[in-house]
């Protein structure tokens, strides 16, 4: 028997979570035909709210999901964050800002991830010319020269796609068939991430306190409650999660202060191993990276999922610059992909990650100048107008879906 013939599609996303989902959505208006692959069930992750992972999003991706139709849907689970307060712990550093100073509303919001993947998952399938394969497997990826060739498994028909785009993470199968090397440096850090009620529930304001062993971050939730990402030494995360729930309040009052309260329930703790991963090209062979197959950040400024929704919303915007019938994988078009995203990404990793190093330096007068640092920045309205605007990313490509504008041929 002869092998089935391809299914030709134009674009053809591996990995359908927050960032590969998003992007189907937004090339929906284009005309385009699009396959979704995606390896979890869209059912697999329900579970009660209070143990949800959750992420933080910026005022550009707010106004992504506003363009698109979804943050209707989104918004009554939003915690808005309207102050955040920095303190470097033990020493005399700290910050504040306040939204309403720079004319905001909210400096972002905090969502469960669970809600998230159910609003982008229940979109997709009201998308039309999209062939969506989930739950399946990418089980193969032949890269050519006029198209990419896509085994899947379920499903016997392979798919040929002018375009392939990687969504599939940090250890991405499709950057690794296309050739293109990522470098990956271990911060020998684990974040611990739990959600918990306190006799004082949150008003808003985010908490990010910078320790000896990283970041510590208390955020506000819908419904009162705090979302916990907790930094610790690989050793010390591994003793923090066996504790019971009763030690490990005890343990994070001790080690956060009062300043919400008194900690009185903790839902389910996660752990999660950070790094910094970042491809050293974000395209190839009729191939483009966005997300973590692009780049995987540290969460210690909460700006991984919202570089990687301002990946997505350029592609589309790129993509829709191709005329129709055109071809959509051409070397033009990623090149012209990868130039308008160069400063924001490599911005980006550099101040997340200068972050990090900067408040785990010990050496001498290291620390004392860190805080006269952050001092002179809680007095500066420019400096913090600057950070204030963060969410819509580095250099003078803002995608127009971060402007509130549409996308469409």
């Amino acid at each position: 028997m002869s092998a089935p013939a391809p299914l030709a599609v134009d674009v053809a996303i591996v990995g359908g979570g927050l960032v590969g989902a998003s992007l189907a959505i937004a090339l929906q208006p284009l005309g385009l035909r699009v396959a979704l692959i995606e390896s979890v069930a869209a059912d697999a992750e329900a579970q009660p709210s209070f143990d949800d992972r959750t992420t933080a999003l910026g005022n550009g991706t707010r106004r992504v999901f506003e363009t698109l139709g979804l943050w209707a849907q989104l918004a009554p689970s939003a915690a808005a964050i309207t102050r955040i307060h920095v303190s470097d712990a033990g020493r005399f550093g700290f910050a504040r800002l306040e939204a309403a100073e720079h004319d905001l509303e909210a400096f972002g919001y905090v969502l469960p991830n669970r809600v998230t993947g159910a609003v982008l998952r229940a979109a997709l399938q009201r998308l039309t010319d999209l062939e969506l394969r989930m739950p399946a497997r990418c089980s193969a990826v032949r890269i050519g020269s006029s198209q990419v060739e896509l085994d899947t498994t379920p499903g016997a028909t392979p798919i040929a796609a002018r375009l392939v785009v990687a969504a599939d993470g940090a250890q991405s199968q499709v950057r690794a068939a296309a050739g293109l090397p990522a470098s990956v440096e271990d911060y020998s850090q684990v974040a611990v991430v739990a959600h918990v009620a306190s006799t004082q529930p949150a008003d808003g304001t985010a908490y990010e306190r910078f320790t000896p062993e990283g970041p510590f971050a208390v955020l506000p939730l819908v419904g009162g409650h705090y979302g916990v990402v907790w930094t610790l030494a690989p050793a010390e995360a591994e003793r923090v999660l066996a504790l019971s729930d009763a030690e490990y309040l005890t343990a994070l009052q001790s080690r956060f202060g009062w300043r919400a309260g008194r900690f009185l329930k903790v839902g389910r703790r996660n752990a999660y191993p950070l790094k910094l991963t970042r491809a050293e090209e974000l395209v190839g062979e009729r191939v483009a990276l966005i997300g973590n197959a692009a780049q995987g950040l540290h969460p210690v400024a909460g700006q991984g999922f919202n570089l990687g929704l301002r990946d997505a919303a350029t592609l589309a915007e790129v993509l829709a610059g191709v005329p129709r019938g055109g071809d959509v994988g051409a070397p033009a078009v990623l090149q012209e992909f990868r130039a308008r995203r160069t400063a924001d990404r490599d911005g980006m990793v550099r101040f997340t990650d200068g972050l990090v190093k900067l408040f785990g330096d010990t050496r001498a007068g290291v620390p004392a100048l860190r805080d006269l640092g952050l001092l002179l920045f809680d007095l500066s309205p420019t400096a913090k107008q600057a950070l204030s605007r963060l969410s819509l990313g580095f250099g003078a490509n803002v995608p127009r879906l971060a402007r509130g504008l549409s996308v469409s041929r």
